[in-house]
């Protein structure tokens, strides 16, 4: 009920008479010269007050969002990432710090001026909150509507923006008869009315099923390309962020604790948040390999002929591939791949090897021990962002 009033809300905030209210914004509240960040967050914390007293919501929080770009907000349920998407669209103020869409200092703005910031900001809700009254076209062309737009100038383009989302076929049904992706089009749709220079996406997948979401997500990258437009989008869910983002902030506890480009991120994660986040896509061994895999001896010297399984992620540079001859050189002796592979984001290569090597006898002068494990160990980070021991076979 929340988000229903949030969504008509927005829509009345922002739908007023082109420059109806943008009169009343002056010169510190105009859009910042080319270059500038089309977000940017300085220094920012909300509290709120709760029955047991200050509850903060942000910590100190800092970010730019470049123009043009796709930038992922992640973090678990509760971490901050709704409250930031409001400081950002003006519906919550920020207790300390600032906010900026393109260049506008979002706290400083009176209620004429928070309606032509929306102007400029779509917002693209969870539960898509159509009305069931209403066909899709005037779902769409509702706040186009109420702004008093002329009635050949909504019908153009609320047809054209249905054309862009691929919902043309659907313009008279009624919501009802529409899949959970067919409605998400036509909430995404309605945030592109007034044209905005900036896309809002609250959780706008998590109710959708897996295939759904990939299509909507081609769609928020297609539109990205097409229109050049920054898209802000907060999910708890990494394979969103793989899937759509340049640039993605880790979120915890209202505090961000990792950011970078994804394909540096997920492929050398600093913070222990990302890594929990990530663990979600790393799938497990199969079956039949982890049977075979056994702890190693807490002070007992490996059995002979046993190898090493070592778990090798890899992150290269743009268009590098793994050197696997150089990692498998490095180790010595006989080296086996169980499992793993290699796929590319953003250009770059990411990688998992799951390896079986063997201890070299003079690393700890005998029988290979735990200091030769450690040795072994030390040669594979060598070679990979991230390496560790999963057992012996």
């Amino acid at each position: 009920m929340t988000q229903l009033f949030d969504t008509l809300g927005f829509i009345e905030a922002s739908a007023v008479r082109a420059g109806a209210a943008a009169h009343d914004v002056d010169d510190a509240h105009r859009v910042a010269p080319d270059g500038a960040a089309a977000v940017s967050l300085e220094h920012v914390g909300k509290v709120f007050a709760t029955p047991r007293g200050q509850a903060a919501a942000l910590r100190d929080v800092t970010l730019d969002v470049r123009r043009g770009e796709v930038f992922g907000i992640i973090g678990r349920s509760g971490a901050g990432k709704s409250t930031l998407l409001r400081l950002v669209n003006g519906l919550e103020r920020p207790s300390s710090g600032r906010v900026r869409v393109q260049g506008v200092d979002v706290g400083a703005l009176d209620e004429n001026g928070l309606v032509a910031l929306r102007r400029r900001t779509g917002m693209v809700f969870q539960h898509f909150n159509l009305l069931s009254a209403k066909t899709v076209f005037d779902n769409v062309a509702l706040p186009l509507k109420i702004a008093g737009v002329p009635k050949p100038e909504r019908a153009r383009k609320v047809d054209a923006l249905l054309e862009l989302v691929g919902l043309s076929a659907k313009r008279d049904a009624y919501p009802a008869s529409l899949s959970g992706g067919q409605k998400q089009r036509v909430g995404i749709a309605r945030a592109l009315v007034h044209d905005p220079e900036v896309l809002l996406c609250d959780e706008a997948t998590s109710a959708l099923d897996p295939e759904t979401t990939q299509s909507i997500l081609a769609l928020l990258a297609d539109i990205n390309r097409r229109l050049g437009l920054t898209i802000v989008l907060i999910t708890h869910e990494m394979e969103v962020i793989r899937a759509v983002c340049d640039t993605v902030a880790v979120i915890e506890q209202g505090e961000v604790v990792e950011t970078g480009p994804v394909w540096r991120v997920f492929g050398n994660p600093q913070h222990g948040a990302t890594r929990a986040l990530l663990s979600t896509l790393v799938h497990d061994l199969p079956a039949e390999l982890a049977a075979r895999v056994q702890p190693l001896p807490e002070q007992a010297a490996l059995p002979d002929g046993a190898q090493v399984v070592l778990d090798v992620r890899y992150t290269g540079e743009s268009g590098g591939e793994p050197d696997v001859g150089a990692l498998a050189a490095a180790l010595g002796g006989s080296v086996r791949f169980l499992h793993g592979g290699i796929e590319r984001i953003q250009g770059h290569a990411q990688g998992r090897l799951v390896i079986a090597a063997a201890p070299r006898a003079d690393d700890a002068g005998g029988a290979p021990s735990r200091g030769a494990v450690a040795a072994l160990l030390e040669r594979a980070r060598r070679h990979a962002n991230h390496a560790e021991v999963l057992g012996y076979v």
